[in-house]
């Protein structure tokens, strides 16, 4: 467990009396110390990412300047990151204002860099000037070596301080050099136990990340050695966003083999983005600004949306594929089956927060729209063929969305949708106050019986579920609004559905799911993880959804009995022993527990563990569900295959 410093803070006085004592002026880095979930976040494993982030983005508005062409990242054994590019390294002349380093300068300066309009970089991601300094800031340990002109430059900080002088030395720390770099910048940094809570980099987080990097800049080598688990990556894409398009599609059936590639450059901002449609029923649109992925969208992604209902609309008359009858395509109709990634890069992006997670320039939407726009009707006079195949899936799809249409118009008239008219089978609780309520979505009568007998009636409200629900992965709307148990869960969340869902509405805000520890409730549990993910989003990023823990086994010796949660759990209880007889029950069904157990177990709030559903990273999150629950069975199959020594499911 890391260990972390707790700031007690003083009594007020007696007297209430309030004076310039009561200021502080945070120095320097200390401001990012202090409070680093305002500059990266969290002090999670997403904080943790967001340090080698911070780095990726220097080095790749080095490459977008034209400076860079190699960058490499390494995690070692002992958690340690090292971050290197070949570009023309951090300046290391004395800087006017602060009398450092250049160097000294923006390691240790918040908003210190050299894009603020200094003619650096034209095109950059990292705007705010506090990316290096963040990683100097949350680290115990970091070194940044600068190579230039045949010299070697290093110095040393800790937590915020240089520790050491700007000094030339003979020889690099790098001992993964492959011959002497003639520029760049290498940075070595051990993340603080005092801040972090863990130290563990997920690898294939990384991994996606750099990808990424790799898609969106193109001509640029991406090295990635994980020291932890042997493993190396190279990532080189020469067809940028057309190959990441043919990455996000490379399971799925498409309608035609190649993306539609466009780029334009416009008042000196570059518009890229690749198309592609499959035979699925889910679109997955992507955005970027300066190689940064926007996860909230913006501009950039509302321009495209219009450009393309647009340009689709006006493609489709004027071929006769949309006779004169005919309504409109919606943008819902052009974008089933869609897989997109929208990229621009300009000089000055007004991005929300540090975590830039949305491109806010009002005058981007109508440069992206313009742009897509010609490059899209380009496209479609240049291949009717494909262009067919387009409009024949949106047509289909509109006609099936008018089925939906009428079929929600129904059941909202029946307030099944609204919660208005809430479902006899849902065991409702007493509290009106959604945020102290919760929602147990249960397997089985079985184990709804329990749970109804063992809950809180206050705040703790049980539905349980017949059977498995519908793979909506294979279905479109109407077949789903026609599953009588999908009809009942939405009506017990009572927000709604789609473009109608309003997290205001919703009764619950904690939605959890409860299901058998054995492979029918894992099932179950994916299924309903599906549903979550493609129609109530919105839903997992406010927090809202979670998945409850009950125990695999009771052990008892005498008279002692003891709850265990995992076989990990189960085999350190049974070392303990030390040959004891041990009375072993495996709990495989929720109904096979009385009421009383389930309660102490799994629905006790002082003793529960409950799990919240967080999307990490949407696009591999995309990916995942599109190759487990799609409907090309020769993913799944490769996918089993390769996963089926780590498999844990009970013969």
């Amino acid at each position: 467990m890391a260990a972390r410093k707790t700031q007690v803070k003083k009594k007020p006085a007696q007297n209430g009396e309030y004076t310039a004592k009561d200021i502080q002026v945070l120095e320097g880095l200390e401001a990012v110390r202090r409070r680093p979930g305002m500059y990266i976040g969290s002090t999670d494993e997403r904080g943790l990412h967001q340090l080698i982030y911070e780095l990726l983005d220097n080095s790749i508005d080095e490459a977008m300047a034209g400076f860079c062409d190699h960058i490499w990242i390494n995690i070692q054994p002992d958690g340690r990151v090292l971050c290197r590019d070949n570009g023309r390294g951090i300046p290391v002349d004395k800087h006017a204002r602060t009398g450092k380093s250049a160097l000294e300068t923006v390691m240790t300066y918040l908003h210190a860099g050299g894009k603020f309009g200094g003619g650096a970089y034209k095109v950059s991601g990292g705007l705010h000037g506090v990316g290096a300094s963040l990683v100097t800031a949350l680290s115990s340990e970091t070194w940044v070596e600068v190579h230039q002109k045949g010299k070697i430059y290093r110095q040393e900080y800790s937590r915020g301080k240089a520790t050491t002088k700007l000094q030339v030395v003979k020889q690099s720390k790098y001992p993964y050099q492959n011959g002497a770099i003639k520029s760049g910048t290498i940075t070595s940094f051990m993340p603080d136990t005092e801040i972090f809570e863990t130290i563990n980099y997920d690898f294939q987080t990384v991994v996606q990340r750099l990808r990424e990097a790799a898609y969106l800049t193109k001509g640029v080598w991406i090295q990635f050695v994980d020291e932890r688990v042997d493993r190396e990556l190279n990532f080189f894409f020469e067809g940028g966003v057309s190959s990441f398009v043919r990455h996000l599609n490379h399971d799925r059936e498409v309608l035609f083999s190649r993306p539609i590639y466009i780029e334009r450059e416009l008042e000196g901002m570059t518009v890229e983005a690749a198309i592609q449609y499959n035979d699925g029923y889910s679109e997955a649109m992507y955005s970027f600004a300066n190689c940064i992925n926007t996860i909230d969208g913006g501009s950039h992604l509302t321009g495209f949306r219009s450009a393309l209902t647009r340009v689709l609309n006006d493609y489709g008359r004027k071929q006769k594929y949309l006779k004169d009858g005919d309504p409109n395509l919606s943008g819902e109709d052009t974008r089933e089956g869609l897989v997109a990634v929208v990229s621009v890069k300009l000089p000055e992006p007004q991005f929300e927060g540090q975590t830039k997670t949305r491109l806010g320039n009002p005058e981007v939407k109508g440069l992206v729209e313009s742009a897509i726009a010609e490059g899209l009707s380009t496209y479609l006079e240049e291949h009717p063929s494909e262009g067919r195949k387009i409009i024949d899936k949106c047509v289909i799809t509109s006609r099936a969305r008018e089925a939906a249409r009428k079929a929600k118009d129904l059941v909202v008239r029946k307030g099944l949708l609204d919660g208005s008219n809430l479902p006899g089978k849902l065991a409702d609780c007493s509290d009106r106050e959604p945020e102290n309520c919760e929602l147990y979505i249960v397997e089985g009568p079985s184990a709804g019986g329990s749970a109804k007998a063992g809950r809180d009636r206050r705040y703790q409200a049980i539905l349980p579920l017949r059977g498995k629900i519908l793979n909506i992965e294979k279905a479109r709307l109407e077949k789903m609004l026609s599953h009588e148990e999908l009809r009942v869960l939405i009506s017990a969340m009572g927000c709604g559905f789609g473009e109608n869902l309003d997290l205001e509405k919703l009764r619950y805000h904690r939605v959890i799911i409860m299901t058998d520890a054995d492979v029918d409730g894992a099932h179950i549990r994916t299924l309903l993880l599906t549903f979550f993910f493609r129609y109530y989003k919105p839903l997992i990023d406010a927090g809202y959804l979670y998945i409850a823990q009950p125990p695999l086994y009771r052990a008892q010796v005498g008279k002692v009995g003891t709850w265990l949660f995992s076989d990990a759990e189960l085999e350190k209880y049974q070392k303990s022993k030390n040959g004891k007889k041990i009375t072993l029950q495996r709990y495989k069904g929720l109904g096979e527990m009385n009421a009383d157990q389930l309660w102490e177990t799994t629905m006790d709030p002082e003793k529960r563990t409950l799990l919240r559903v967080d999307i990490e990273n949407a696009i591999e999150a995309d990916l995942i569900f599109s190759q487990l629950m799609g409907e090309e069975v020769a993913p799944r199959k490769k996918f089993i295959q390769a996963h089926a020594a780590q498999a844990t499911i009970d013969a």
